[in-house]
């Protein structure tokens, strides 16, 4: 899967040094638990990478937006991350000032009432659907026929 980029400067704040990044953020992911065995987290100038094993491709995903919205992480490296293959089609969105969940559910499924399908592919690094910010970057499961 390679690398996924992230905005450094937006997100929320887990650590305040380098040292303590690596840890801060592992237990960031392992708080909500999206279903990483063995997940080790190793920060780098920005760089976070992770391994270990996803019990799906949706818990890969969720891991590395938990990790890619926290402020000071610039790019994710999955390479150490193994999972099932993707049987679902996702795209991520950055989200845009002035954006709300509606809005982004009105953009890709044309319905804004469909928000909560965003927002619970999201659980993990959306606590409150009013709480979006620029920069946050989520997960958009793909429209249904």
């Amino acid at each position: 899967m390679g690398l996924f980029d992230f905005v450094k400067d937006v997100g929320k704040k887990v650590f305040g040094n380098e040292a303590e990044a690596s840890d801060k953020i592992r237990q960031e992911i392992e708080q909500d638990n999206p279903g990483i065995k063995g997940l080790t987290v190793t920060y780098d100038k920005g760089v976070v990478s992770l391994a270990g094993e996803a019990a799906s491709p949706e818990a890969l995903e969720k891991a590395v937006l938990m990790a890619g919205n926290v402020k000071g992480v610039e790019s994710i490296n999955v390479d150490g991350l193994t999972a099932p293959p993707q049987t679902a089609e996702v795209e991520f969105y950055v989200i845009e000032k002035g954006d709300s969940l509606s809005a982004v559910a009105k953009h890709f499924y044309g319905d804004a009432n469909a928000y909560p399908r965003i927002f619970e592919a999201n659980r993990e690094v959306i606590k409150d659907a009013n709480l979006i910010y620029p920069g946050q970057k989520i997960r958009i499961p793909k429209a249904t026929a």
